[in-house]
């Protein structure tokens, strides 16, 4: 059964880049037809679930990674006053919209609520920067003015769910109709930032004093790809100490990929890791539609289009206006709709907030997510095709 997905997996990649569709949206499908199967066939042994759930984790682990890998940490630093005004805008507005709509208007938990708020705020930029870059304008100043505002988005993003992973047993715990919940998430919050603190040293202390070192030495004794699995191995192994502080491993393979994306050398380690991404990335996303329960698909399906019109909202308002101010409205409009998609980020939320129980995330509300994430990537990629052919960027490269 593996190999039958891994070889459908490359089928839908290279099918979906042909239809100039995100590739993710096909491993969705693809996972939910294998749990829709197994729920009307019986396929699926609780041993055969946990190995896709353990490919799953696998998945993840390559995608934060490579995500890491591709940060520039220095560039973010350059233009963060230029993307920071819209950024703060973007996490806000697209945050609270979506905690407000669940708890106030939906009805759900405090935890559900934050759950869903948190997975807002991120983005899926790689939908659409595909589109910028065929069309020649990801390096205007409007596509990097993007590209920046992205990036801080998955940052934060990361920052946000070690927080909420770190506050949810807080929250359960019934804390939260007490007087001291205000003590309590402040010592959560304390504890959590002295652990960043503590592994961000190490990790800084690795990257400028050990890293260069080591791709050396794996250089040395091994030629690429070979030496790029080493890496990827040690990006594993800081996965795997994250979370024995305490983090979730996809956030230990994010720093794990920001270590390694300091050197010059990183350009060659990214295209050498490119295979390793290629074959484990999609078992995340058949993960989250193996995770999506059939029987709530039809509650999924109307729930999960109230959060695409939180989704579409949060995203052109929050980056729109602050935009709306630096380049203008035709700028604004361009990088509103192209921070539309949630994708990894918002899907690794969901997928650990499910994986904690329905007293964080609902099955329902994992389906609607699912949904509401499928339908972004879907239509903002077609969104920005038709944007940037009646506004094409050519002609402002910096």
């Amino acid at each position: 059964m593996v190999g039958v997905v891994i070889v459908l997996a490359l089928l839908l990649r290279a099918a979906f880049k042909r239809l100039s569709l995100p590739p993710l949206t096909g491993f969705l499908l693809l996972g939910f037809g294998m749990r829709w199967l197994d729920y009307r066939l019986g396929i699926f042994s609780s041993e055969s679930l946990e190995i896709f759930h353990l490919l799953a984790e696998i998945g993840i682990i390559a995608l934060l990674f490579r995500i890491g890998l591709e940060s520039k940490i220095a560039g973010l630093f350059h233009q963060l006053r230029r993307a920071s005004f819209i950024w703060i805008g973007d996490v806000l507005v697209s945050g609270v919209l979506g905690y407000a709509f669940c708890h106030f208007i939906l009805g759900l938990g405090l935890v559900p609520s934050l759950f869903v708020g948190t997975a807002m705020t991120a983005t899926s930029v790689g939908v659409s920067v595909g589109v910028w870059h065929d069309a020649g304008a990801i390096k205007s100043s409007i596509g990097e003015l993007l590209i920046d505002v992205a990036e801080l988005d998955d940052i934060s993003g990361i920052l946000l769910m070690a927080l909420l992973f770190a506050l949810a047993p807080v929250l359960k715990s019934g804390a939260a109709m007490s007087t001291s919940l205000g003590l309590m998430v402040l010592r959560t919050s304390g504890i959590l930032l002295l652990k960043l603190l503590g592994f961000g040293a190490f990790c800084a202390f690795f990257s400028l004093y050990i890293e260069r070192h080591l791709t050396l030495w794996f250089e040395r004794v091994s030629h690429p790809p070979v030496s790029m699995l080493v890496v990827a191995g040690v990006g594993f192994i800081m996965a795997a100490l994250a979370g024995l502080v305490g983090f979730s491993s996809a956030i230990g393979a994010f720093f794990a990929g920001l270590v390694f994306s300091r050197d010059p050398e990183s350009v060659k380690l990214d295209a050498s890791f490119e295979p390793v991404y290629e074959l484990l990335s999609p078992f995340f996303f058949i993960g989250i539609g193996l995770n999506i329960d059939p029987a709530v698909i039809g509650a999924g399906l109307s729930l999960g289009a109230l959060l695409l019109v939180v989704a579409v909202l949060g995203k052109i308002a929050g980056d729109g206006l602050g935009t709306l101010l630096t380049v203008g409205w035709t700028g604004a409009i361009l990088v509103g709709v192209s921070m539309i998609p949630r994708a990894e980020i918002a899907m690794v939320i969901m997928n650990k907030g499910l994986r904690l129980g329905p007293w964080a995330v609902p099955s329902q509300v994992y389906a609607a997510m699912a949904v509401a994430s499928f339908s972004t990537c879907v239509l903002s990629a077609f969104a920005v095709r038709a944007l940037l052919t009646r506004w094409p960027q050519k002609g402002e490269i910096d």
